[in-house]
């Protein structure tokens, strides 16, 4: 199709999902010209909202809300909330709502993830999950009590809350079912300099605990072991909340995402799906990846915004260098590629100390990079991962020299 066909005002785009995903890609439209309909779908009655502060300011009191500074009606976008899709009939180009079918001409899938549950915990009173302004609303009083906490799960939100909650008052047991904490993101010699994170912050940390049961008052471990427990935060993960496009013919993959091409296009005609909710193909690293983090969320409304109005054939491949960062227990941390594939790591820095970097490299080319308490590392490794770089590990050891220095 044209761009002219593209950008016609007769055409709607409908986006369903009202998170960072789904916002950039409505605002993305209209920078890349298109001057049709867009219908922004959100689940939740409150205006769209920025995530990563619901963590922290908002958590904690020190911010009422973080809702995006976008004016939905000078763009033209038809924001619609407390709405909730349940199906999908791409034949007819209809998306079933709870208000009833509603046609559109493109659909854009991102209804980012969802958090899984503790089993057999999940309605029990005192029991909390973090993801929505309502999560964190409801935990405010939890944490303004200065009670005892048990956070189950040490990965990102994990740590995370556990340093909202210390520096609130409260007294907080982690409890993590693997070795040590980030056991899904980082490798055992990487993660074992993060555990005496949470000593220092007050915390304590129990590996290799599985809870079986939450009882009034107390989280009771595999071993016999009860937890004073005033409130539980369960966070152990999160799964695309994808369930509603079950038969509608979408490909989802084995992790419940769904399957796009390098231009984010689904296995659907006229279907696209961005964000946490999606698995796209990466050329750089040779595999399929989920990228649950907020820039994936920013960066591929661009390249959906661009091949919806260009067409897939003008437009761009989506094959970023995938990075978050996060703020715990003093530290900022912050983490650019992937490192799976890596056959070498090299560290920058005394990994004992507030500050230090560690870089993996395949074949000697730096494919990824943890820096935490060094940002200048991070800022320049990223563009390094981009390049492909090959650096010079006696180099990239020496925490003095530039990363950029260190390229060979």
């Amino acid at each position: 199709m044209s761009e002219e066909t593209n950008t016609s005002s007769d055409r709607r785009v409908v986006i369903v999902g009202a998170g960072m995903a789904g916002v950039q890609t409505a605002i993305a439209l209209r920078e890349q010209g298109w001057q049709g309909e867009i219908t922004l779908l959100g689940a939740e009655p409150h205006q769209p909202y920025d995530r990563p502060p619901l963590s922290k300011s908002v958590l904690l009191g020190k911010a009422e809300g973080s809702a995006f500074a976008v004016d939905f009606g000078s763009l033209g976008i038809d924001l619609r909330l407390g709405l909730t899709a349940t199906g999908l009939r791409a034949a007819e180009h209809v998306l079933d709502t709870d208000e009833g079918p509603l046609g559109y001409d493109v659909l854009v899938v991102a209804t980012g993830a969802e958090p899984i549950g503790l089993p057999g915990a999940g309605d029990l009173p005192g029991v909390h999950v973090l993801r929505t302004v309502d999560d964190a609303e409801r935990l405010r009083p939890v944490l303004t009590r200065q009670q005892d906490i048990v956070a189950v799960g040490a990965g990102w939100i994990g740590a995370e809350f556990a340093t909202a909650a210390r520096e609130a008052g409260c007294r907080v047991t982690v409890v993590e079912a693997a070795d040590r904490p980030l056991a899904g993101a980082m490798p055992a010699e990487v993660a074992a300099h993060m555990v005496d994170w949470y000593a220092h912050s007050g915390a304590r940390l129990l590996t290799g605990a599985r809870v079986t049961a939450v009882e009034p008052g107390a989280v009771v471990l595999d071993d016999g072991t009860r937890l004073p427990a005033d409130a539980v935060v369960v966070g152990i993960g999160a799964r695309p909340a994808t369930g509603w496009l079950a038969g509608s013919g979408v490909e989802l993959a084995a992790d419940r995402s769904v399957v796009t091409d390098d231009r984010l296009r689904t296995s659907l005609p006229d279907v696209y799906a961005v964000g946490d909710c999606a698995s796209f193909p990466s050329a750089r690293y040779g595999e399929r990846l989920l990228v649950h983090h907020w820039d994936n969320a920013l960066q591929g409304p661009r390249t959906v915004a661009e091949n919806i109005v260009h067409g897939p054939e003008e437009g761009s491949v989506y094959d970023p260098v995938p990075y978050f960062w996060s703020e715990q227990f003093g530290r900022f941390v912050q983490y650019a590629g992937h490192h799976a594939a890596a056959d070498e790591l090299v560290w920058r820095g005394d990994p004992a100390s507030a500050a230090w970097t560690v870089c993996w490299l395949r074949s000697g080319v730096l494919v990824a990079l943890l820096a935490v308490g060094r940002p200048r590392d991070l800022a320049q490794g990223r563009k390094l991962i981009e390049k492909g770089a090959v650096l010079d590990r006696t180099r990239a050891a020496d925490a003095s020299v530039p990363l950029k220095a260190a390229v060979v």
